[in-house]
């Protein structure tokens, strides 16, 4: 099982360099970044954790220029949006953000995607909660037609424009992984339909709901036609414990990534050094 670490990068945070090189010495296999573009003052969505929403939700740096910075510091580390708000964003600049980020990271990418939970947040996008879903799907959709096409293009209820050419083309082939988020049942149904992996957080449930959903995910993508070994799970969230990454990687768990604080290096160091420790632990 693959160890990474995702940090909300902001002005106090350690900066996504930093994190990159010491994640890479301890042996870790990516970073990631979370996305909000800005949170509405009316907050009329509740945070889905419970409580107030945390500062670092309104101070996160944007994810691609983030993990650019964290991909020119690193030959292995792999680095991966965790998740872009897809249909916050439009899909022609997107698709050159995602593939120029591929070509400098020299192929390292991935591509975590959701829909979003703050409904204020994606109205100021023009994206109504209701359209969440198929929003996502069209833009990501017609991402795959720019990355994988010379003349591309897509005529869907959200997206349509006639053919374009658009360079560069990812150096992942046919594109980086698509690892879709959400929740059971929504989440890997997306995942199955569209992407290349499912994001569920652990902290939202136990080791033994996780393994029914594993197994309903695999019930699922013999029903749909697809190999489960194409749609791998990424567990986000996962806690410092030692026996319950080991019942993850036994689960079939291909990737547990731990949430970071926002904080610097006199903070975070630590924690990696312990993780570092249950990496070859598990090796």
């Amino acid at each position: 099982m693959l160890i990474g670490a995702s940090m909300f990068f902001t002005d106090y945070s350690m900066s996504p360099a930093a994190l990159a090189r010491a994640l890479e010495e301890r042996g870790f296999e990516s970073v990631w970044a979370p996305e909000h573009s800005h949170i509405p003052v009316s907050r009329k969505t509740p945070f889905p954790a419970g409580g107030d929403l945390p500062k670092r939700y309104y101070d996160c740096m944007d994810p691609f220029v983030s993990l650019t910075a964290a991909a020119v510091v690193t030959s292995t580390l792999k680095v991966g949006t965790g998740v872009c708000l897809v249909n916050q964003r439009d899909p022609i600049q997107t698709a050159k953000l995602v593939a120029s980020i591929d070509q400098v990271s020299g192929g390292r990418f991935l591509f975590g995607v959701g829909v979003g939970w703050n409904e204020d947040e994606m109205n100021n996008h023009g994206t109504r909660l209701e359209d969440r879903a198929k929003v996502t799907r069209e833009r990501i959709e017609a991402m795959k037609e720019i990355w994988t096409r010379s003349k591309a293009e897509y005529h869907g209820e959200f997206v349509n424009f006639d053919p374009m050419m658009a360079w560069p083309k990812p150096v992942q082939k046919p594109h980086p992984p698509i690892i879709v988020g959400g929740a059971f049942p929504q989440g890997p149904r997306r995942a199955l339909r569209y992407g290349n992996g499912w994001i569920p957080v652990t902290g939202r449930a136990s080791v033994e709901g996780m393994a029914r959903a594993i197994e309903s995910l695999r019930t699922m993508a013999a029903e749909t036609g697809r190999d489960a070994a194409e749609c791998p799970v990424s567990m986000f969230g996962v806690r410092e414990d030692l026996d319950e990454a080991r019942k993850l990687r036994d689960l079939g768990v291909a990737r547990a990534v731990v949430a970071l604080d926002s904080a610097k290096e006199d903070e975070i160091l630590p924690v990696l050094d312990r993780w570092a420790a249950i990496i070859r632990a598990l090796e």
